[in-house]
């Protein structure tokens, strides 16, 4: 067993014991015997297999295209030195935004379906993409460039040869960071407008006090994140090695 799970199991163990002994309020924090039960029900008989499906393919979704997106525009504005000038301030405002807030214009603009809650999504994601990513391609070390250019290479060919290879650190860790923002984008795009997802079972629990299905939607979403970031892990291992 690897050992960074033996402080799970510990906390696990710890938790039933104080929910058993009344440490703690077993109606409020549950108890893992409490949600593994009916959680496995529910996985066996489907029924809460369509709400993951769901708020893991709004996820993916909202993912890939914020990642890909931000490094779109982060290449045109570095592309671009005017764009440079003009776009910075605005990015760094958009970024101090509370994003969660848009939810309700995206929802009045784009309709209380999938398309706002991963425009939500993509308002958080974005803009750190962006930000970071642009920062990593002014911050290349210039005798790179300086060797394509020697060579005849034109800037697209500067960015090909050395500004995004050199890159490819700082892109995986926005992939790592964008993992958790694009499941909180989902959740609160999810908790304003879906009647299917966690975030919808989430809001559901509250709303009947079944805190159990609150803890075991969470509990789902924290294992899925975490099989994400393993992913982005795997990945980033391969692209570093093959540079």
């Amino acid at each position: 067993m690897h050992a960074g799970s033996w402080p799970l199991i510990a906390f696990m163990a710890l938790w039933e014991i104080a929910s058993r002994l009344k440490w703690i309020d077993g109606l409020l924090f549950s108890s893992p015997s409490r949600i593994f039960q009916p959680l496995y029900t529910k996985l066996m008989d489907g029924s809460s297999l369509v709400h993951i499906g769901v708020t893991l393919w709004e996820t993916i979704a909202g993912f890939v295209l914020g990642t890909l997106l931000g490094t779109f525009v982060a290449a045109v504005i570095w592309f671009s030195p005017f764009l440079s000038r003009v776009l910075d301030p605005y990015i760094v405002v958009l970024n101090s935004l509370p994003k969660v807030a848009l939810g309700p214009l995206f929802i009045v603009a784009l309709g209380p379906g999938v398309l706002s809650i991963i425009a939500t999504t993509l308002s958080i994601t974005v803009i750190i993409t962006i930000l970071v990513v642009y920062n990593s391609f002014r911050e290349v070390d210039p005798n790179l460039i300086k060797i394509v250019r020697i060579f005849g290479g034109g800037r697209s060919v500067v960015f090909r040869k050395a500004v995004l290879p050199a890159s490819y650190p700082t892109i995986v860790s926005t992939l790592k960071v964008n993992v958790g923002l694009a499941w909180v984008g989902v959740i609160v795009g999810e908790f304003l407008v879906s009647k299917q997802g966690l975030g919808y079972l989430i809001i559901y629990g509250f709303q009947v006090f079944n805190f159990t299905l609150v803890i075991g939607s969470v509990l789902i979403i924290a294992v899925a994140a975490a099989v994400m970031y393993q992913a982005v892990a795997y990945l980033e291992e391969k692209l570093i090695g093959r540079q």
